[in-house]
């Protein structure tokens, strides 16, 4: 799914990173020239509550200037929020569905009753708590929009996080991320794989 306009949902619960997520996304396109936006739509929340963040990615400047409707892809960090979050809302028929969950595309599918759109899972949990100790689905999910979208580059991706988070966190920590983002983007499953 290679576009010159690509619109990015990503659903969480507060403290699960969906707003860094969207950030890291915008800024690793910004790193490849691209235009970009990233905001978060905020209200009374509180960790754990579920949030909203979103990205835009264009090869031209973006005039628009508002929350996304109708989002090209629709990321699910929590699997916990199927029951409570609508993630198919404005998703087009021929859309993407990107969801952290240990099930196949086709159980998904199943789950949600789907006849339409684009399904891939991919175990963001399971990675993150594979390589960070942690349940930080945020990273690993990065991987996965970068695989399935191919808006920018995983070099692209892995470069600024280094750099972006180098000064905050110890290099495990950094070496960490990036292990789970790359395993993420090679374990990244649509229907048929």
């Amino acid at each position: 799914m290679k576009k010159d306009f690509l619109e990015v949902r990503w659903c969480g619960r507060g403290g699960q990173g969906a707003v860094t997520a969207a950030k890291m996304l915008a800024e690793s396109a910004l790193d490849e020239g691209k235009f970009i936006q990233a905001f978060p739509e905020f209200g009374p929340e509180r960790m754990g509550a579920p949030v909203r963040s979103f990205t835009r990615i264009s090869s031209k400047p973006i005039v628009v200037h508002c929350q996304i409707t109708e989002p090209d892809i629709s990321v699910l960090l929590d699997p916990t929020l199927l029951d409570v979050v609508d993630i198919t809302e404005g998703v087009p028929k021929n859309g993407i569905i990107i969801v952290n969950t240990a099930d196949s595309p086709a159980e998904l599918r199943q789950k949600l009753g789907l006849t339409d759109r684009k399904i891939f899972t991919v175990d963001a949990t399971g990675i993150s708590t594979k390589t960070m100790g942690r349940n930080i689905p945020n990273t690993p999910m990065v991987g996965a929009v970068v695989k399935v979208s191919g808006a920018v580059k995983l070099d692209s991706v892995i470069r600024n996080f280094q750099q972006e988070f180098s000064h905050k966190f110890k290099e495990e920590v950094i070496r960490t991320n990036i292990e789970a983002i790359k395993l993420a983007y090679e374990q990244t499953k649509g229907e048929g794989q």
